[in-house]
């Protein structure tokens, strides 16, 4: 199933479910879409959390399939009967992990004749071209990170970022005239195998598959922005296993990172030092980011995650220094996750030291994104209350984008891109 399969809503309300398969949590989402005048709107009618058995996941990837067969099972199980609704057919699912790759391809065309107007066919040649070029360019970058040059990759999202003509932004070329056209497309890559993995889980749960969506690209297109030209944020999004970082420049999604480094890496850390069960350290740790510690347990903690968190900001670090190559980094440090609830990764993204190796414009500031910053998804059973929620909910809001209208040139891409497939 394309990744572009299309929502047929003909006016009417339709149930579906949003799966964030994380490596510590399967958190399922039921919501229904229906039409508010010309928007797609989602409403959330139950929610269902289950945690991972260990070997489930690794580094956010799926490496035992039944158990995360079980786990989904569960979690869906608990949000369909929230919800009172016994049967749902389609889903959107979200991956993550090191090897989910995704960038935006920028091309420069030159036309040989200006005066001419820009038509279907030569607008489908130019997306043509970025695409192939983005191909070739993530695929070159896969094999680079792993040392193998016959990794099999699938692209799973694509958007149009921006297109313009003689440097004037136009939300639809056709019928302009004009010398330079450029077109700027973010596509999302991953590995057949992890790709292959997902589609076996939605089958073995009876599933349609209508999307799998690299999840730092639902986070970053989840969030409503005031003035999408003028908006500029970096989206970290710390999950159990991999912590997954957006750059957005002038309301376009730049690309995306991940690496191998979440909450469960401090969980480990607190078990070792303190000679507890997994189980425990992760109960104690959970205590500890909502601050029902005592204070000298508090800072006892602090001290022995203060290391980690900063072998944990190089890895920001090293993630933003391929998107500073090319100009100043967004001041603005959107978190969300449950990894994020840790005190002392506020605080070290707080600190003056890091932001020294990078070009950041002013010193960042660093805030949280809430569930209420999702746009067009309404939570009607108030559970969606933290950080953690923000990316099922995104999940969810990018269905919406398959629910609603197809543009022309959103239209387009996806043809060719079904082609190239």
């Amino acid at each position: 199933m394309s990744f572009f399969s299309k929502i047929s809503l003909g006016g009417k309300s339709e149930n579906l479910i949003a799966l964030d398969i994380g490596t510590e949590f399967a958190k399922a989402l039921v919501f229904r879409t229906h039409i508010e005048g010309e928007n797609v709107i989602g409403e959330v009618l139950g929610v269902g959390k289950e945690r991972q058995r260990h070997g489930n996941m690794q580094s956010g990837a799926v490496s035992d399939i039944s158990g995360v067969i079980e786990t989904c099972r569960r979690a869906i199980s608990e949000a369909q009967e929230k919800a009172g609704i016994k049967k749902i057919k389609k889903t959107i699912i979200g991956i993550a992990g090191e090897l989910v790759k995704g960038t935006t391809t920028t091309v420069h065309y030159e036309r040989a004749r200006s005066e001419s107007r820009i038509d279907l066919s030569e607008l489908k040649n130019i997306i043509q071209r970025v695409q192939f070029k983005a191909f070739e360019r993530i695929k070159q970058q896969i094999a680079w990170d792993t040392g193998q040059d016959d990794i099999d990759i699938k692209l799973i999202n694509a958007a149009i970022v921006d297109v313009r003509i003689d440097g004037y932004q136009v939300k639809n070329p056709i019928g302009f005239q004009g010398k330079d056209v450029s077109i700027s497309i973010f596509n999302a890559y991953a590995p057949m195998i992890h790709l292959g993995a997902v589609h076996s889980i939605a089958d073995e749960l009876g599933l349609e598959l209508l999307s799998i969506a690299a999840e730092p690209y639902a986070v970053a297109r989840s969030v409503d922005y005031d003035d999408v030209l003028d908006f500029n944020a970096i989206f970290i999004d710390i999950g159990g296993g991999t912590s997954d970082i957006a750059v957005v420049r002038n309301g376009g999604l730049e690309g995306t990172k991940m690496f191998a480094f979440g909450g469960r890496a401090f969980t480990k850390k607190l078990a070792q030092e303190l000679g507890v069960p997994f189980e425990e350290a992760e109960n104690l740790k959970i205590s500890y980011a909502e601050g029902k510690l005592g204070a000298d347990v508090t800072e006892k903690i602090d001290k022995i995650l203060a290391n980690d968190c900063q072998v944990w900001l190089g890895g920001v670090e090293l993630s933003l220094a391929e998107f500073a190559e090319s100009d100043v980094l967004p001041s603005k440090i959107l978190l969300c996750g449950g990894g994020s609830a840790l005190p002392g990764i506020k605080k070290a993204l707080s600190s003056q030291e890091w932001v020294k190796s990078l070009p950041f414009a002013k010193a960042p500031s660093v805030s949280f994104l809430q569930p209420k910053d999702v746009a067009r998804i309404i939570d009607r059973t108030e559970e969606l209350k933290n950080p953690q929620d923000v990316t099922p909910m995104g999940l969810a809001n990018l269905a919406l984008d398959i629910a609603g209208e197809e543009k022309v040139i959103a239209g387009i891409l996806r043809r060719i891109v079904q082609n190239i497939d």
